[in-house]
């Protein structure tokens, strides 16, 4: 079997869904052009997909933790030149 990099654009936002392959494995998150966006080693013949949930934090904001919350990290990325710095996390439930 062989696998695909993928490319999926991100909104620079708190929580979003997005949808992939089921089993994709999510590689980084880095801008390109202006857009933020997210690259994963997937199946292209796999035709179920599954929302993954993907959280963005500003450096100095908070990120709530407490019973059970889970995420992942997948990367930090830099937009405007590098005035705005954001760190990129896959949730993984509570």
């Amino acid at each position: 079997m062989n696998k695909t990099i993928y490319k999926y654009s991100l909104a620079v936002k708190d929580f979003q869904d997005v949808l992939l392959p089921i089993g994709a494995e999510i590689l980084t998150v880095q801008v390109q052009g202006e857009n933020a966006c997210m690259w994963a080693l997937v199946n292209p013949n796999e035709t179920q997909k599954e929302n993954r949930n993907i959280e963005i934090f500003g450096t100095g904001h908070p990120i709530g933790y407490g019973m059970g919350i889970s995420r992942k990290y997948i990367s930090t990325f830099q937009m405007h030149g590098g005035q705005l710095v954001f760190h990129a996390f896959e949730y993984t439930g509570v």
